[in-house]
């Protein structure tokens, strides 16, 4: 029997060390700024630093525009030295927020996690002319690539900073499966080169030995190169030894420059949407039996001995139903595209989770 993407992952993985669960944690926030705290603001950051730590519900920042707001609350993040999450009401302020977070915590995770649609049009059905018009959407990649480097660093980080739009309360999936879909390797250990390969696919890094670029990879002898999905501008490369694990370098994709050598990373899945194979099947599971459900229903409502005989219409729906979930399950082992139909999305992600979910209760929300 062939080994799903998860048990290659599990394999990999048994045979690493105990990694920590955060690779880059344990860093406290640094105000990086000439401005000091003038007029009103002491006070105002002493309290709302007291009601935090009181773990307050809200509280409430007035001040007219231009009146140091956002100095003040990078001051409060400071002090209380706690992740937060700042909800702009539009993608333009939301972007103004973050260059200003951005310069004031220079060496801390800063984030920017919006809609990653430039424009999307649904899919509608107009009855009087009988036209049907098909969904149409264009993602920007800068911007999904913002989105993934935000949950890695909410997931790896304890100093974060996310600036957002709404688009934070909308449902990511389950927290624990993107988490459990990841790949740890560490220097010095063995690892399979095949596997290693075949892990990457699943993860769905598409592989690319001619064009090298966000969320591809490419093998050429004995080295593997990723460009992991959250980077823009430095990628890894694997050097292995038969099936050791000599050398993990990140370099710069375009110059080929080598930056740093690394002892130890982590690969996150190329989306956010990834569902491990037992949720799938859990889903099928819970599917077939809405199935029966409905049949029963239907015949206590309705003649179906109109429509021809009742048992064939029975098997033929089953039949039906039964092909339709094999070719998603198939096309969810090859390309592990997970979201073929509205019904099948909405049992694998029945328990949804947003940004907010993805961090702590410790998190100050702005």
């Amino acid at each position: 029997m062939q080994n799903t993407y998860q048990d290659l992952i599990t394999e990999i993985q048994s045979k690493n060390p105990e990694i920590h669960q955060k690779l880059e944690g344990g860093q406290k926030f640094k105000l990086v700024t000439d401005f000091k705290p003038a007029g009103d603001q002491p006070e105002a950051i002493k309290q709302l630093v007291k009601g935090a730590n009181k773990d307050e519900l809200s509280q409430v920042l007035l001040g007219v525009t231009g009146s140091g707001k956002t100095f003040t609350m990078a001051q409060v993040i400071e002090q209380t030295n706690r992740p937060a999450l700042i909800l702009a009401p539009n993608k333009t302020l939301a972007a103004q927020l973050y260059g200003e977070m951005k310069s004031f915590f220079p060496e801390n995770a800063v984030e920017y996690f919006v809609s990653y649609y430039d424009y999307y049009t649904p899919e509608a059905y107009v009855p009087r002319s009988d036209t049907y018009i098909e969904k149409e959407a264009s993602i920007n990649e800068q911007i999904d690539r913002m989105r993934h480097s935000a949950t890695r660093s909410l997931l790896e980080r304890d100093d974060v900073i996310i600036v957002s739009s709404v688009s934070c309360i909308y449902g990511l999936g389950s927290v624990e499966a993107y988490s459990k879909m990841t790949l740890s390797l560490k220097k010095d250990y063995d690892y399979n080169r095949e596997q290693l390969i075949k892990t990457l696919v699943h993860l769905q890094y598409k592989r690319n030995d001619q064009s090298f670029y966000r969320g591809t990879f490419r093998a050429r002898g004995e080295y593997i190169e990723i460009f992991p999905s959250h980077l823009e501008d430095r990628a890894w490369r694997l050097s292995l030894f038969g099936d050791k694990l000599e050398k993990i370098e990140e370099f710069d994709p375009l110059t080929g420059d080598l930056l740093k050598d690394l002892d130890v990373i982590k690969v996150y899945a190329n989306s956010h949407y990834i569902t491990p194979k037992p949720t799938i099947e859990q889903a099928v599971i819970k599917i077939k039996r809405e199935l029966e459900a409905t049949l029963k229903k239907f015949k206590e409502r309705y003649d179906f001995h109109t429509f021809g005989n009742a048992s064939d219409n029975d098997v033929l729906l089953r039949h039906d139903v039964d092909a339709s979930l094999k070719a998603a399950l198939k096309i969810a082992e090859i390309d592990n595209e997970v979201g073929i139909s509205s019904t099948f999305f909405i049992y694998i992600h029945s328990e949804f989770y947003n940004t907010f979910e993805l961090k702590s209760s410790n998190i100050i929300i702005i």
